[in-house]
């Protein structure tokens, strides 16, 4: 709606700026003599020099521009033009006045070729000027409705993408978990209703707390620590798992559930429960920039299911295009069995 109302005000604006060339001379006139002869006869003047200019300027600017070039019709918008053209300036051909039968043939002769073949021209060459600044005011509004029609649907599809990630996040993830803290209940009820708690909070933060482009970078850690935390369960005493959480001061925000992908195939790809392993997760400042690090070893799943690939990482890569375009920074390396992701935030910390 704001785009509408800023276009109208726009074309009014246009209007009102003719409206005030043609104006403007007689009423500067009349101040200085107060003669409203002179305002009558400079108004007119202004008016029937202008008009011809403004008429072909609106109506390149309102529908041959838009309805012909735009839509790449360029012969009908040249045809258009030069009849414009022609019905502009046909006027200036026509004999005004009275003129004596005796020397009509030689005056209308004299006066066509000595004066009024080059006005004709010189008019014409200032209505394809404005023909030319219509063109040039349509591409600049045409340009700013395609960045913002891009825009538009980078954001749709950035939201989609992180809708598309908590629906993922939510149905293998919350089976998973519930199979793990049901056999916690005979084991270590105290545990079990730890991780109920743990649980509620982290599926409350993604379907709740994200609803927002930015969300508080205390908030994004509460809920990576919790996440970890259940996904622990699954492993056992041959599974290390560390994190490091520095959390700079400050109103630092970021996109919500930007890390999730790198530590879910961390726990998916780098646990073995009959070989020892480890997860190291950490998120860190490095100057103005904010650096989160995933490490795990890498025992690949059979077929195409390799760690690295996939949607998720897709997804990942997309969001962080979207959202921070030329700002940020992905890594990820497989070095002597040890896969390791570095996404580097820049200059998000104050």
């Amino acid at each position: 709606m704001n785009r509408k109302n800023n276009r109208l005000i726009l074309n009014i604006a246009q209007v009102l700026v003719w409206a005030c060339a043609m104006l403007l001379p007689a009423a500067v006139t009349w101040l200085i003599s107060g003669d409203s002869n002179r305002f009558n006869m400079t108004f007119w003047s202004s008016f029937y020099m202008l008009m011809p200019i403004c008429l072909v300027y609106l109506v390149n600017y309102f529908i041959l521009v838009p309805k012909l070039l735009f839509r790449k019709k360029m012969v009908w918008f040249i045809v258009a033009n030069v009849l414009l053209l022609a019905l502009m300036n046909a006027p200036s051909l026509i004999p005004r006045g009275e003129i004596p039968e005796a020397i009509r043939e030689h005056i209308q002769r004299r006066d066509i070729l000595a004066f009024r073949i080059p006005t004709l021209i010189s008019a014409a060459f200032f209505q394809l000027v404005f023909i030319f600044l219509a063109i040039g005011v349509r591409s600049i509004i045409r340009s700013n409705d395609i960045a913002f029609q891009l825009q538009e649907e980078k954001r749709k599809t950035a939201e989609a993408e992180l809708t598309w990630l908590k629906h993922q996040l939510n149905p293998h993830f919350l089976f998973n978990t519930l199979n793990n803290i049901s056999s916690l209940t005979q084991i270590d009820p105290d545990k079990a209703q730890e991780s109920i708690a743990q649980l509620s909070d982290t599926l409350r933060y993604a379907l709740y707390d994200t609803d927002t482009d930015k969300v508080p970078l205390k908030g994004e850690v509460e809920f990576m620590d919790n996440y970890i935390r259940l996904m622990q369960l699954r492993c056992n005493e041959l599974t290390e798992v560390k994190t490091s959480w520095e959390i700079p001061d400050g109103d630092v925000r970021i996109a919500p559930l930007l890390f999730i992908s790198p530590i879910e195939n961390a726990f998916k790809h780098g646990v073995n429960a009959r070989v020892a392993s480890f997860v190291h997760i950490s998120l860190r400042p490095e100057g103005r920039d904010l650096v989160f690090l995933c490490e795990n070893p890498v025992f690949e799943k059979s077929g195409e299911d390799h760690i690295g690939s996939g949607i998720g990482v897709e997804n990942l890569k997309r969001r962080l295009e979207l959202i921070y375009p030329g700002a940020y920074s992905y890594e990820q390396h497989n070095d002597d069995g040890v896969y390791s992701v570095r996404i580097a935030l820049k200059n998000v910390l104050g």
